[in-house]
């Protein structure tokens, strides 16, 4: 196959489901090994404008046949390396990987056929390579359909390790009452109740073991799976831009305002991908601050020109106070940007009129980076729970977002060595400040 122009990606994602499908791979390889094509045929597509696709079955290391793919490249690669754009391209795959033939680079991936499957001798090859050269390929709207059905079956698969979870939670709690009981139901038999305390911390601490292995894997499924739809949902976003531009076929207005409709939507669950991407990555401990010294002037500065565009309502007044001089600190400049734009951002989403304040001050031996807003704020009873995930304060009204915001805010202030804390008054606004120690070595 060609890989020449951005619709040749659904193509080759759509072939490379057909193919796998054939040569006997499970369901969810058949959506691995797509979702990987479609990811190094975009990235070469950007780097070298396409690559020629080949869909081959052959022995893999270990004595076992393997559908592999092989993309060769129309310009040869930028020193001869390619690395994918997304880590999470080589997890998909048994192996991924630049060889050379026959004075070409060619970018190689595989994946092991199962042990299950009839032999694919050379005849039943060749019924195979007729039977798809006879498919013609679906249109785009369809591959968006189908990749749609995999977005739900994923999602589904999501909230069923978030229900077994919350099994593993009321097991413990259950646990945690049979304790209590039972204790105090022999206390008057030393010996014995000694005894049964044993028997039901050891279960206890099997309980605990088990629910910290739940979590883990339950980060490690959110980055995972965030990964694999991130893809499809890119994809959605890229075909409602083409079906838009100016140079593809009108639409009607019907057909353009669910077009918009789509790309809306996308878009909006792109953001919650990237969202549970961040947490997961905060939560496995796998952000690590770049320390350097932060000019706090810098860094205001950027945030003024980037974030006036948010304040759209004429009621609403954004400032950002000019630092005091010298206002240097040891910090990672990226994620002090992230929190400092996570808190206007919410400031300006909450307040219809009045004004949203940035400043900063120094404290004795601590900074003090405010974000103050005239705008609804937050009930006391509240104020702890905002920083928990996915939590929303109720009657406030959806105003977009997932309620993960705060809580990766606060997990990046922590990693800088800092504090995040709140103050507000409903009806008044609110005051979040980012306390972060003076060190200017």
């Amino acid at each position: 196959m060609a890989l020449r122009v951005e619709q040749d990606i659904f193509i080759v994602r759509q072939r490379a489901r057909e193919v796998a499908a054939a040569v006997g791979l499970e369901h969810q390889d058949q959506i691995r090994v797509a979702t990987a094509l479609s990811e190094v045929a975009r990235d070469l597509l950007r780097v070298v404008g396409g690559a020629d696709v080949a869909f081959t079955v052959a022995e893999a290391p270990g004595g076992r046949g393997a559908l592999w793919v092989d993309l060769t490249p129309v310009r040869p690669l930028p020193e001869g390396r390619y690395e994918p754009q997304s880590g999470a391209v080589g997890r998909l795959l048994d192996t991924l990987g630049v060889s050379s033939r026959e004075g070409d680079t060619v970018v190689r991936m595989s994946r092991r056929i199962p042990a299950s499957t009839a032999p694919l001798t050379s005849a039943r090859l060749a019924e195979l390579r007729a039977q798809l050269g006879h498919t013609a390929p679906a249109s785009a709207l369809d591959e968006l359909a189908t990749q749609n059905e995999q977005l739900i079956a994923a999602l589904d698969e999501v909230r069923g390790q978030r229900d077994e979870l919350a099994v593993l939670n009321a097991e413990l709690e259950e646990t945690n009452r049979g304790v209590m009981a039972l204790y105090t139901q022999l206390s008057e038999e030393l010996e014995a109740t000694n005894r049964g305390v044993v028997a039901l911390y050891a279960e206890l601490d099997e309980k605990s073991a088990q629910l910290r292995a739940a979590s883990e894997s339950k980060s490690r499924f959110l980055a995972n799976v965030s990964h694999e739809l991130r893809a499809p949902v890119t994809a959605i976003i890229g075909l409602g831009r083409l079906l838009t531009d100016p140079a593809s076929d009108p639409l009607s207005p019907a057909q353009a305002e669910q077009v918009e409709l789509i790309r809306s939507s996308a878009a909006d669950l792109l953001s919650l991908v990237n969202d549970l991407l961040d947490l997961a990555k905060a939560e496995s401990g796998r952000i690590e601050p770049e320390w350097t010294q932060v000019d706090l002037r810098a860094v205001f500065g950027q945030l003024r020109g980037t974030l006036r565009a948010l304040a759209t309502r004429p009621a609403v007044k954004l400032v950002v106070e000019e630092p005091p001089a010298p206002a240097v600190l040891r910090s990672d400049e990226v994620l002090l940007s992230q929190v400092l734009r996570n808190l206007l951002h919410n400031a300006l989403k909450f307040t219809e009129r009045g004004e949203v304040r940035m400043r900063v001050e120094r404290d004795g031996d601590r900074w003090r980076l405010s974000v103050t807003d005239t705008g609804v704020g937050v009930p006391s009873e509240m104020q702890g729970r905002i920083f928990e995930e996915f939590y929303q304060v109720p009657g406030l009204g959806r105003r977009g977002g997932t309620g993960l915001g705060l809580p990766y805010a606060r997990r990046l202030v922590t990693l800088l060595g800092g504090t995040l804390e709140l103050a507000s008054e409903p009806g008044r606004g609110s005051t979040f400040t980012v306390v972060l120690p003076v060190s200017e070595d």
